[in-house]
């Protein structure tokens, strides 16, 4: 069986006075806005090509299907089927969410706060069956589920396309029925207002821009919700959310860099929204609401002001919010990167990372006093889980590592008594001793020090011959956390070693990190990468053409340069929804995300100079005749931030240029986006599929693991 050829039709481009020939330009449906709400309408002649490639892949590893079974069967097996989450506390209830046996989607359940607290199930309540809504459909997503401030009503979002189109339904918790007022294109996340009476909402248009934010009054018609904000700027996206307090509704519009923040009274839904400072460009701040015992209402602003670059934390009076008001309250300090915040009464809790690791700190309004929550392993991942009340003395955080399953915390922040509520379980079995976890350090191309995290096994030998799963992102500022994942221990028992590079782009040092990955200088990215890569090479942990490298949407465009860049350093490329046809998709600014994105990698329509940038790494246009490791590109066709023609066109032009033997494969989900199949078992079926594809090109294609 021949590999698909697609046909060759050139299209000429000139911009700045450059000339760009793009023969696979035709791969992208000029009906593609409609593509993404009906995929049925997809030119035939574009169909027929996917469906080829699809066909291709599936008979290029059909051998390995028995493999792919065995690798879906072994990652479910470690997945507890009747899971749950730990409940949360809200007033008189605590909600969850919980799985049944067998079920690809969850239910959102309730129970009185004592029975909660006592560990008794018998009064629970079912709000949601999201596993029942999504029967008989090909795609099914439930993006968001909240219930109001009086606990009779919940909204929920679901998408059936796959698009990120959201409708928004509101449920009656006690007669379990939805009201009529369907809420379609929406980003799928709402907002009460104190009284339970209206949402708030994203809006998005035509294009699938976050352009609006709207007011609905429940049982009232979508066709009469009233526009509380419409950003004209295509570069922004608007987005809506609250404050821990409750007290305010957060009107965000921002891009990568700039942000400008409104606020409405909650209790007061119709009032005119207040501005909290104009955008500046390159000015980020968030906002939280603090009303403390014995204090005046404030405002707490976390933002990269003043010079401010890791950030810091300041307050100012809620009825002067203007910036010349805004008093530092956590000052910047170089290296001290703070991520996050949530105020609640009586404390202020942030976290944030040096050094590479992440640790929480509980600050008491009080009297001032800190204290921090960390753990000892040499790599772990911290999260904090704010919950829905404000007036508490207890914090909920998540703990994990590589080789230590995910364990949730509530934590008393007075007696700084930890109280372990759940632990992660593994039903097939797990013993984190038989895995061992390092961080090191790789030196990139100008003495920068790149930060990597391992997993491998206690037996695997460490002499080269070892293959090794090399994953990278390195965009938007983003860090990979070093987290418990079950389905790698599939690669790793498999003599795999799993590795994160922590390369410029991410904040994993620090805000410069990201700053030093981005625009101008995102050479560094892919260049940090390569280095991760002969790193591990020369200290013996794997060998050149033994890497098998990992990344997905910008991660995806990560492998496609890479791929460019240094084809012999690696056996393979995986790349999920690659973002390769950067120029393109940057000149076009009709596509939902482009205008946005200008901050992050530049504008090719406005600078020649940004044009070139682009151009000199663009993975698309940089595809040229030499010999291509194994590559498998995975995409969707409803997919609004990767659209499937960026890596159709790439493994097209890959196939015309290769001069080595390498399987260079695409394949498309036909009934799916950006995130690919939505059921949590469905899901393992791709990953089954990679890492298939990765033990096949690396010659360990044995259906077990290691004996334990």
């Amino acid at each position: 069986m021949p590999a698909p050829t697609a046909e060759r039709r050139p299209e000429k481009t000139v911009h700045h006075g450059r000339e760009r020939i793009d023969d696979y330009a035709w791969l992208k449906d000029k009906n593609w806005q409609q593509v993404m709400h009906d995929p049925s309408v997809l030119d035939p002649a574009i169909r027929a090509y996917l469906e080829a490639e699809n066909a291709w892949t599936e008979a290029a590893l059909e051998h390995t299907e028995p493999l792919q079974e065995h690798l879906f069967t072994e990652m479910r097996g470690r997945i507890k089927e009747d899971d749950s989450s730990v409940p949360a506390p809200d007033g008189p209830y605590a909600y969850a969410m919980r799985y049944e046996l067998g079920a690809q989607h969850p239910l959102i359940v309730r129970q009185p706060r004592d029975a909660a607290r006592k560990g008794d199930h018998g009064a629970e309540e079912v709000l949601l069956d999201a596993d029942f809504m999504a029967s008989g459909k090909a795609y099914f997503r439930m993006a968001s589920a909240d219930h109001s401030p009086n606990h009779k009503l919940i909204h929920y979002a679901v998408d059936e396309m796959g698009s990120e189109f959201y409708t928004i339904r509101i449920r009656d918790i006690a007669s379990g029925e939805d009201f009529a007022d369907a809420i379609p294109r929406t980003t799928g996340s709402a907002v009460w207002s104190a009284g339970s009476d209206y949402l708030f909402y994203t809006w998005l248009d035509d294009n699938h821009r976050p352009k609006r934010v709207m007011r609905h009054r429940v049982g009232t018609s979508p066709d009469d919700d009233v526009v509380i904000y419409e950003e004209d700027d295509p570069g922004f996206f608007v987005g809506v959310s609250d404050t821990q307090s409750g007290r305010f509704i957060v009107l965000s519009t921002h891009d990568h860099e700039t942000s400008e923040l409104r606020l409405i009274d909650a209790s007061q839904p119709e009032s005119e929204p207040v501005m909290v400072a104009p955008r500046r460009k390159g000015i980020e701040y968030r906002v939280d609401h603090h009303a403390g015992r014995g204090r005046d209402d404030e405002l707490v602003i976390l933002t990269n002001a003043d010079g401010a670059e890791d950030f810091k934390i300041a307050t100012c009076p809620l009825a002067s919010p203007g910036p010349e008001n805004w008093r530092d309250f956590v000052p910047h300090r170089e290296g001290r990167l703070i991520l996050d915040m949530v105020s609640y009464r009586d404390h202020l809790v942030r976290l944030e990372r040096e050094d590479g690791l992440p640790r929480i700190i509980v600050h008491r309004y009080a009297d001032g006093e800190e204290h921090a929550i960390a753990f000892q392993e040499e790599a772990y991942s911290l999260g904090l889980m704010p919950g829905y009340e404000y007036d508490t003395a207890t914090i909920r955080f998540s703990y994990s590592s590589m080789r230590t399953p995910s364990e949730v915390f509530d934590y008393e922040m007075g007696s700084r008594e930890r109280t372990l509520r759940k632990r992660q379980e593994v039903p097939s079995g797990h013993d984190p001793d038989r895995y061992v976890v390092r961080r090191l350090h790789a030196t990139s191309w100008d003495g920068e020090t790149v930060p990597v995290t391992l997993l491998y096994r206690t037996d695997t030998p460490l002499d080269g011959s070892a293959p090794c799963l090399l994953y990278g992102y390195g965009s938007y500022g983003i860090s990979i956390p070093a987290a418990f994942n079950t389905n790698w221990l599939s690669l790793a028992d498999r003599g795999f070693v799993y590795a994160i590079a922590h390369i410029r782009g991410g904040k994993d040092k620090g805000y410069h990190w990201y700053r030093d990955g981005k625009g101008a200088k995102k050479a560094n990215t892919f260049k940090d990468f390569v280095a991760v890569g002969e790193y591990l090479a020369d200290a013996g942990i794997t060998a050149r053409g033994r890497i098998v490298a990992h990344g997905g949407s910008a991660g995806g465009m990560l492998m496609g340069a890479v791929a460019n860049m240094a084809p012999d350093l690696f056996l393979g490329i995986v790349a999920e929804v690659p973002f390769v046809d950067v120029l393109a998709t940057m000149l076009d600014d009709t596509l939902p995300l482009t205008p946005p994105e200008w901050p992050e990698w530049g504008n090719p329509i406005e600078s020649a100079e940004e044009y070139d940038q682009i151009a000199a790494y663009s993975p698309y246009d940089n595809v040229r005749e030499q010999a291509y490791p194994n590559i498998l590109a995975l995409c969707g066709l409803t997919d609004p931030r990767v659209t499937y023609w960026e890596p159709a066109k790439w493994i097209a032009k890959l196939r015309t240029h290769n001069s080595s033997n390498a399987t260079i494969l695409l394949r498309t989900n036909m009934e799916a986006g950006h995130a690919g199949a939505a059921g949590r078992f469905d899901r393992l079926k791709e990953i089954a599929l990679v890492y298939a594809f990765a033990l096949k090109i690396a010659g360990a294609l044995k259906i077990a693991g290691k004996a334990e």
